[in-house]
């Protein structure tokens, strides 16, 4: 009744729904993977962004590598920007998706270290971004700016090129190293994106804190691999039925197709 499930045809059909099913669990558990990863991160990054603030001082200093549980952490310090060195970063994007700078400002501490303060998103002044556009000035004197501490941004990290030959006070990657090697002083590893105090009017525009990576999607594809390996045996089951069904039809009109004439 089912030897046809021994035809080539069929053996095919067989070996490829042997691979589909382990092939469609080992993605479900990708999936799965992916979405503990992502459920841990913005467990850190919520966590870190809820945290109480601390002097900048306590998580970083010159030559430190800002690590995973630091990251986002709100610091605060206490100094005074030195506007004279600040670079601008180019090819930078704000909320609206519209093309520009981040205006990167050296912050001077008490103590003479400083710490790289990314100020926000400024438009640019022309489609070459070949001039030092116009920023606006943050507040004179000795303040307290408070911010999100960053790692050193890099090429792997970020997929942004470190283009060497550009327009001067010009940078594409925020690195804590160059800008001590540019500015002669001891800096601070990492940098803050500013969040306090606002700026007076609309520009630099401060960055938006970082959003939720969409775990639940990953949660749901799992289910969906494992819903679809599930699928192949029962689909399986039932093209073999219905491969017998149609076969037992043919068989049984040809039968009746050759008794036609000797019933007359």
């Amino acid at each position: 009744m089912y030897r046809f499930l021994l035809s080539r045809q069929w053996v095919i059909l067989t070996l490829v729904a042997l691979l589909l099913i382990p092939t469609m669990i080992r993605l479900g558990f990708w999936q799965m993977h992916r979405y503990e990863e992502r459920t841990a991160r913005n467990q850190l990054v919520s966590d870190a962004l809820t945290a109480r603030p601390v002097p900048v001082e306590e998580l970083t200093s010159p030559g430190h590598t800002v690590t995973r549980d630091e990251r986002y952490r709100t610091v605060t310090a206490e100094g005074h920007f030195d506007t004279g060195r600040e670079v601008v970063v180019r090819r930078r994007v704000n909320a609206d998706e519209e093309v520009g700078f981040h205006v990167l400002t050296p912050f001077v501490l008490k103590d003479g270290e400083v710490l790289l303060v990314n100020r926000g998103w400024i438009p640019a002044d022309g489609p070459s971004q070949t001039e030092f556009p116009k920023v606006p000035a943050p507040p004179a004197g000795t303040i307290t700016v408070t911010g999100r501490l960053m790692p050193d941004e890099t090429t792997e990290a970020s997929g942004i090129k470190n283009l060497q030959g550009l327009p001067d006070r010009q940078v594409m990657l925020i690195d804590s190293e160059r800008e001590a090697e540019r500015l002669g002083a001891r800096v601070l590893g990492g940098y803050i994106v500013q969040t306090a105090p606002e700026p007076t009017g609309d520009t630099p525009q401060l960055i938006g804190r970082p959003g939720d990576e969409d775990a639940a999607l990953n949660f749901a594809y799992a289910v969906q691999w494992w819903l679809f390996s599930a699928c192949v045996p029962v689909g399986w089951v039932i093209l073999a039925r219905r491969e017998r069904r149609d076969r037992a039809q043919a068989a049984e009109r040809e039968r009746a197709e050759e008794a036609e004439p000797a019933a007359v």
